[in-house]
């Protein structure tokens, strides 16, 4: 542990103000279970409805709700365990991979949240050659190097917060293990460590956010051009992918591209990435697509039929 000799964390939380407990237990635990049941029910429609399996957008959106799932099952099960008991530790080790698995899938969101918008890109500007460009192999290879790219981001990230000495205090004022908080407790020098995190978040995160406005740029424009020729649809499309966009980047650049932060913000921001932004992806994709509503209006009807005979 490069001549660490703390062994666990303790997580503040939100103990200092016990009538917010009463209030953050059922909202995260409302969020975790939109999560998983609403992103499972997004995946299942999808791989169970052909037309929406083959269609690239689709496809890239259940890989966003698996992405969801995961990242929303990181922090959420521990807060909800640390609101109800007082033990509010976890293991170096632990807070290693929490540091690790936040932001490989985060990293893995980055890239997925912009190959969505070259995806609507293409689909708007070039629809032509729309399936020619996107057709499964392609998006498959991306898909690909998104999960490379999280994964090249978490372990950089890991690294570089594993050379860090932790020599005490070992209380951390948030609910899960975060660079931003966890870097104060380091009892040497961090000058080179945050160089190295300034330039890899900046890579990851502005990289991408250019990519995004660019994209989302050139797809409203055309869109305009076209409004009173059916652009309306994409248009409509898009405002979905542009919610999620800003509700995902909103808190990380708030947190993780600005010099200097407290604590309240910190946990604030990760509440909102970690907890509530999952559980509002599917909510936004599925109310706010006629097809998806569809397909899932579909599905229900199926599982209708396929119960309707044991009842009898």
């Amino acid at each position: 542990m490069n001549g660490s000799t703390v062994t666990e964390f303790v997580f503040l939380g939100f103990s200092n103000f016990q009538f917010a407990q009463l209030l953050v237990f059922p909202l995260v635990l409302t969020c975790y279970t939109t999560v998983l049941v609403g992103n499972l029910l997004i995946m299942v429609t999808v791989w169970t409805e052909p037309k929406l399996f083959q269609c690239p957008m689709y496809f890239f959106l259940a890989s966003l709700s698996i992405l969801d799932i995961s990242l929303g099952s990181i922090a959420a099960p521990k807060l909800l365990t640390d609101l109800l008991i007082s033990g509010h530790t976890i293991s170096y080790g632990g807070c290693m991979v929490q540091i690790f698995t936040v932001h490989f899938f985060a990293g893995v969101e980055v890239f997925l949240l912009s190959v969505m918008a070259y995806d609507r890109y293409v689909a708007i500007c070039n629809p032509l050659r729309y399936t020619a460009i996107m057709d499964r192999q392609c998006c498959l290879r991306l898909l690909i190097l998104c999960w490379l790219g999280g994964l090249i981001h978490g372990i950089f990230q890991t690294v570089v917060t594993v050379q860090l000495p932790f020599c005490g205090p070992n209380v951390l004022d948030n609910f899960f293990c975060d660079i931003t908080q966890l870097k104060k407790l380091a009892c040497a020098d961090i000058y080179v460590s945050e160089i190295l995190y300034v330039f890899s978040d900046s890579m990851i995160i502005l990289t991408n956010l250019l990519t995004l406005l660019v994209s989302y740029a050139t797809v409203l424009v055309t869109l305009c051009g076209r409004f009173r020729k059916g652009g309306r649809k994409g248009l409509f499309t898009c405002g979905s992918h542009l919610m999620v966009v800003f509700l995902f980047y909103g808190p990380i650049l708030f947190v993780y591209m600005k010099p200097s932060s407290t604590s309240q913000v910190d946990k604030m921001a990760g509440m909102l990435y970690v907890v509530v932004t999952p559980a509002l992806n599917p909510l936004i994709y599925s109310l706010r697509n006629k097809e998806m509503k569809g397909a899932m209006w579909k599905l229900k009807n199926k599982c209708e039929l396929f119960l309707l005979p044991q009842k009898e």
